[in-house]
């Protein structure tokens, strides 16, 4: 499968992280984010990608090469003018061709499951499906209606509280099927949302809008950036770090599954919290936490323990009654997941 990155822009906002640096360039858990991205498309069977690449381009070319090393085919596609979101697209053109293709953002960081996001826009037959991402705060994001079959009816731009009617993120990332890149006008300046979008919904053209689970941060600013790299650090980020990294956490392995025990791994903004909370409502069940909490019946043994390389309590139960231990450690995990809202 085929993947367009783009790669192009200036990064005016994270300066004060990259310095002069591209944006794609800016280091999270030990690789650049764009080496997070091409990995993410390796491992969801997108093996041929070509990069729009504009600001500081070499840079980016000198790092990456041809992407063998990272087992991928990467060719690059220079702006000599600034082309817009679209325009950068069909400027990769001769790569695609008539092939159904993935875009995706070299600067933002995500670990979506892009295999199934193909998969919905080939039974679909749109011409082109949005990955969308539920945001509490979407101020700052383009905004797209659906309705209750997922077709995009409506795009709202970083509207004001007030004009806020869901908190569904455009993420832009598309699959985009050739037929709708066939409007953008070729060397000129052209938007998927602000002006590709509208013009295909004029004609018609079906624009599926898919809710993605996972997570998607827009690194375009301070802020954000800081936040994806504890995020990243405590495991909400699901992404493989640099050496150093992993040279670190080597020192503290996580344990592996319990023996015999029906083992579940639940993920949680404070691992002493949880464990805490979880604590003082065992406490009169007689639970023992010597080592993590261990509970004990006539027809089960409960052991509750925080991981050390990411933010989530494990959950065992040992019992000969395979069906019970099931039932027992998804009832400890609701318990868990209500405790840490």
């Amino acid at each position: 499968m085929k993947a367009v990155i783009m790669a192009g822009g200036l990064g005016t906002r994270l300066r004060a992280v990259t310095g002069e640096a591209p944006k794609p360039l800016a280091p999270l858990l030990g690789r650049p984010l764009m080496e997070h991205i091409l990995l993410l498309l390796k491992k969801y069977g997108f093996t041929e990608v070509c990069a729009a690449v504009k600001y500081r381009a070499q840079d980016i070319m000198d790092r990456f090469g041809d992407g063998s090393d990272l087992g991928l085919r990467l060719e690059y596609r220079v702006e000599e003018q600034a082309l817009g979101t679209a325009g950068a697209v069909k400027n990769c053109a001769d790569f695609y061709g008539d092939e159904d293709f993935l875009v995706i953002s070299a600067d933002a960081a995500c670990d979506f499951d892009l295999a199934a996001l193909m998969e919905r826009h080939r039974q679909s037959r749109a011409a082109v499906t949005l990955a969308l991402y539920r945001h509490p705060e979407p101020l700052s994001y383009g905004l797209a209606v659906t309705d209750g079959g997922d077709a995009v009816r409506a795009f709202i731009e970083k509207p004001r509280w007030s004009r806020v009617v869901t908190d569904l993120v455009n993420t832009g990332i598309y699959v985009v099927s050739p037929r709708a890149m066939e409007p953008v006008p070729s060397g000129q300046a052209f938007d998927f949302a602000k002006d590709l979008f509208p013009l295909l919904m004029e004609r018609g053209e079906l624009l599926l809008g898919v809710p993605m689970e996972g997570y998607w941060c827009d690194v375009g600013a301070p802020l954000p950036y800081y936040r994806c790299c504890v995020d990243a650090l405590e495991g909400r980020l699901a992404l493989e770090p640099g050496e150093a990294f992993r040279t670190e956490a080597a020192a503290d392995e996580e344990p592996g599954p319990e023996p015999g025990a029906v083992c579940l791994d639940c993920a949680c903004r404070s691992r002493a919290g949880l464990m805490g909370a979880l604590s003082e409502a065992m406490l009169e069940l007689g639970a023992d936490y010597s080592d993590g909490i261990r509970l004990h019946g006539r027809r089960y043994e409960l052991h509750i323990s925080p991981l050390s390389a990411r933010s989530a309590i494990r959950i065992a139960v040992s019992s000969q009654d395979t069906e019970f231990a099931k039932e027992l450690a998804l009832s400890a995990k609701e318990l868990a997941e209500a405790l840490d809202e």
